[in-house]
């Protein structure tokens, strides 16, 4: 996308960021097993409902990594301040550099950013300027694969079909029911947070 690589090294975002990867990780291997291809193979579900789950799955974690790594709207070292726009600049106290207004110094990166919303410790990045759309990318598909999962969930007890006693074999450790009630409830967790998360967000950005 021609945009400048960034990282930024905080252990704590390390980890918060990879517990994220861990339910991602989770859910892409359990769902499709316990569910997806059980029901597949006896004729409950349809292939486009695996690849629609996969595809989801995709797209989730593609924006996780675009919005961790990518340049949020730091600032240069010395900034070429257009003379039109100098009346718009103030200095930063902390970092000692010009910065235009609505920008804002992170304590965790160590520099300024512009149009800063926050610091998110679930992508180990700032939500600046230039990585905001991929920050809603990520919340949106968040979205979508957590409510694909939930009903999952829902519908293996309560719509489709039992399964046929031969193929109970294929669940993991038998322990099928424990799996999809801890899928369940990371469901609910990462739904009603990035919901409510995407919600601000958008508001942000009318107003």
């Amino acid at each position: 996308m021609g945009r400048r690589i960034h990282f930024v090294v905080d252990p704590q975002g390390w980890c918060c960021m990879g517990l994220i990867i861990f339910i991602w990780l989770y859910n892409t291997i359990f769902i499709p097993k316990v569910i997806l291809f059980p029901h597949y193979e006896e004729g409950n579900i349809s292939v486009v409902a695996v690849l629609c789950y996969y595809f989801c799955s995709l797209f989730c974690i593609v924006s996780l990594l675009r919005a961790s790594a990518a340049d949020p709207g730091k600032l240069p070292e010395n900034p070429k301040i257009p003379i039109t726009e100098r009346e718009y600049w103030e200095l930063c106290n902390k970092c000692n550099m010009m910065r235009p207004k609505r920008s804002h110094h992170c304590s965790r990166c160590g520099h300024c950013v512009r149009r800063m919303d926050h610091h998110c410790p679930w992508i180990n990045n700032c939500v600046g300027e230039d990585n905001h759309w991929l920050f809603l990318q990520l919340c949106f598909y968040t979205q979508i694969l957590s409510s694909y999962t939930l009903i999952l969930d829902f519908c293996h007890y309560y719509y489709f079909l039992p399964l046929k006693k031969e193929n109970w074999d294929v669940f993991v450790f038998r322990h099928e029911l424990a799996l999809l009630r801890i899928s369940a409830f990371m469901g609910l967790i990462i739904l009603g947070g990035i919901s409510r998360l995407f919600y601000t967000q958008l508001m942000g950005i009318f107003t």
